[in-house]
């Protein structure tokens, strides 16, 4: 008979946790913990694997909508939300085989796999002009479902007290890799259109498999108990329910967002689409600057959960002064920085916490879950947002992102497990 998940976090090797109590014990200002050369090769080569994988959803975000207005089909706001967003219903399929299967055949043979797949789907939607092709370029894309393994083994790779650094490095990436593409979209597309920003996704995810291949150091899962972890067990956890829960709504209010957030730059912000990046890159990267000292202070100080509720809390802020729509570039600009800043803490700490709540050896299993909501929230965002703008009209869009974020805050206030609660036990 299985016992409910451990309120301690999981997923380190016995040495790991000997040497996490061992921290646990030593006043804060003597410890000294950085991560090991191998846990900072690891970190940053799937760190920059995940950014280079990423492109492939963030490169059209910023000119997809306004570059599906020439299209056959392009005045139906709903079929460019499903353009956008069938990548994540494909991905959500499928990204707990893909984890489950990395926990039994191996991190990399399941990246490359996954990789090879979303090249695929990139050069698909590269060769046409056509809506409904496009759409299943990006159902193919959509296919190669690698988040859960990359994750997996970002874990397998890092003790629980460098996981969320690990994890803060990934959502950095991301949400550089974001800043990039909104500055490169725009003059991507001026210069080669979308097929080739589609076919410029293909070859970095060839790109990507080199550096999981050549860089990255191989490490085993953990492995397997006598007695399998149920997947019940990984899946009905009440604490990690609303990790997923978060995850989901975190991704389907920014996709949301940007069904209407690209249109509203050009047409109130008064800057042409070509210069969108000049607004984007300054805010993104501010956001960086803030985001970092809040999230690494609060993981010292055991603050984690405060720190998450506010961030869902000014998601909120945000939505709702959107919804009251703002005209003029600053308040645009402001409102921009404030969401992103609040969108990168989130992205950075609720991977690392699945990571430390789920059992050592069913990771793969539990960030397949984890990324398989992540992804239908990809998705339901992408369709929602087109629906509710073509029903109701754009203020609507972010008035359903505001009810979003307020039933997450309180979804997250129940959570019962933090990574703070169990070092102080650990120490005790």
């Amino acid at each position: 008979m299985h016992s409910p998940l451990p309120d301690s976090p999981a997923g380190a090797d016995p040495a790991g946790d000997a040497r996490a109590t061992a921290t646990a014990r030593t006043p804060r200002r003597a410890r000294g913990d950085p991560m090991t050369p191998p846990e900072l090769r690891s970190s940053v080569s799937l760190a920059s694997l995940f950014a280079l994988r990423m492109l492939g959803l963030f490169l059209i975000l910023p000119v997809f909508a306004v570059h599906a207005r020439g299209l056959p089909g392009g005045d139906d706001a709903t079929l460019i939300g499903l353009a956008l967003g069938i990548y994540g219903l494909t991905q959500g399929a499928l990204q707990i085989p893909f984890g489950m299967a990395s926990d039994r055949f191996g991190r990399k043979p399941v990246i490359v796999f996954g990789l090879l797949v979303f090249a695929a789907g990139s050069f698909v939607a590269a060769a046409t002009d056509d809506l409904v092709v496009t759409i299943v370029g990006r159902a193919i894309q959509g296919a190669g479902a690698i988040s859960a393994a990359v994750t997996a083994m970002i874990a397998d790779s890092t003790r629980d007290s460098q996981r969320t650094k690990a994890m803060a490095m990934v959502g950095a990436s991301i949400g550089l890799t974001f800043a990039l593409s909104l500055v490169g979209a725009p003059l991507l597309y001026e210069f080669v259109g979308m097929g080739g920003i589609f076919a410029v996704t293909g070859l970095l995810a060839l790109a990507a498999i080199a550096v999981i291949v050549l860089v990255t150091p191989a490490v085993p899962p953990a492995a397997a108990p006598d007695a399998p972890t149920p997947f019940a067990r990984i899946a009905l956890d009440a604490d990690l329910l609303r990790l997923n829960f978060g995850i989901f709504t975190l991704h389907a209010a920014q996709m949301a967002m940007f069904v209407v957030l690209p249109t509203w730059l050009a047409d109130r912000g008064g800057i042409a689409l070509g210069d969108h990046w000049k607004l984007y890159l300054p805010v993104v990267l501010l956001s960086f600057a803030l985001m970092v000292p809040p999230l690494f202070w609060s993981e010292r100080a055991g603050r984690l959960r405060g720190l998450f509720l506010a961030a869902v809390a000014l998601l909120l802020v945000v939505q709702v002064l959107l919804s009251l729509q703002p005209g003029g570039l600053v308040p645009l600009a402001l409102l921009l920085l404030a969401f992103f800043v609040g969108f990168n803490i989130l992205e950075a700490s609720l991977p690392s916490l699945v990571s430390q709540l789920a059992p050592p050896a069913a990771k793969g299993a539990a960030l397949g879950v984890y990324n398989t909501t992540q992804s239908l929230g990809l998705f339901v965002g992408g369709l929602l947002g087109g629906w509710v703008q073509q029903e109701w009209g754009k203020p609507a869009v972010f008035d359903v992102c505001a009810v979003l974020m307020a039933v997450w805050w309180l979804v997250a206030a129940g959570q019962r497990r933090w990574p703070a609660s169990a070092r102080s036990r650990a120490a005790a």
